[in-house]
């Protein structure tokens, strides 16, 4: 993947770095409804914002200097990286904050740590063994875990230590409006002792860094574009 990268000109340019465009830029779904709010806002959307001002440090007066659609993580274990749907670098004063975004609406997080390892390889035992360390888990993770908010947890918290940043974000940005899934991300918070709330930001200190959970709600407006 290259270092070069070109601003986009609108948020019809986001669909050029979806894996299945084809499939995932319509109306209604994620990746649309992720591009437009984003390019709109031309930084944190005012729904993110109000979160964030309700928050302490490092949130209520962050500013985003880099915002990377589709953003790849590689990972070991395998050639497929974790693929941020949205990627901040962000700076609080003197702090800097790595920041993955997920994006959601009816879809849910993707196969469960027990459905991921039905075709069990060296690979994927490499790569869960990784993320377990990333994410300092020590314990047996539970198979109803969902694998992508451990991957992309784990995403976050790789750049933070790139870019030498003392915090790292998992955000799921979910235009459900009754909050589908919400259940799967709790059970995910519980790993490292917390419980999550909509438009909440959950916050934990590990060795070498600060690591946060939101679940904020975007605007139904959106859906229909």
């Amino acid at each position: 993947m290259s270092n070069i990268l070109i601003p986009t000109k609108s948020p019809e340019d986001w669909k050029d770095f979806l894996s299945e465009p084809d499939k995932q830029w319509k109306s209604g779904y994620s990746a649309r409804a992720l591009a437009y709010c984003w390019e709109e806002a031309n930084g944190f959307p005012a729904s993110v914002q109000f979160v964030f001002s309700k928050a302490g440090a490092p949130f209520y007066d962050l500013e985003p200097l880099l915002i990377l659609p589709e953003h790849k993580v590689p990972l070991p274990g395998g050639q497929r990286p974790s693929q941020n749907d949205i990627w901040v670098l962000a700076k609080s004063k003197n702090e800097l904050v790595s920041m993955g975004v997920e994006g959601k609406v009816s879809e849910p997080f993707g196969p469960t740590l027990y459905e991921w390892m039905e075709q069990d390889s060296p690979g994927k035992r490499k790569r869960l063994e990784f993320l377990k360390n990333e994410l300092c888990l020590n314990e047996t993770i539970p198979k109803t875990i969902r694998y992508q908010l451990l991957h992309r947890t784990a995403s976050a918290i790789i750049e933070a230590k790139r870019f030498n940043a003392a915090h790292a974000v998992m955000m799921v940005r979910s235009f459900s409006q009754t909050h589908e899934w919400f259940d799967d991300y709790n059970k995910f918070l519980g790993l490292f002792n917390l419980r999550g709330a909509p438009n909440l930001i959950s916050s934990m200190s590990m060795s070498n860094l600060e690591l946060h959970f939101a679940w904020i709600q975007g605007e139904e407006q959106y859906l229909s574009i």
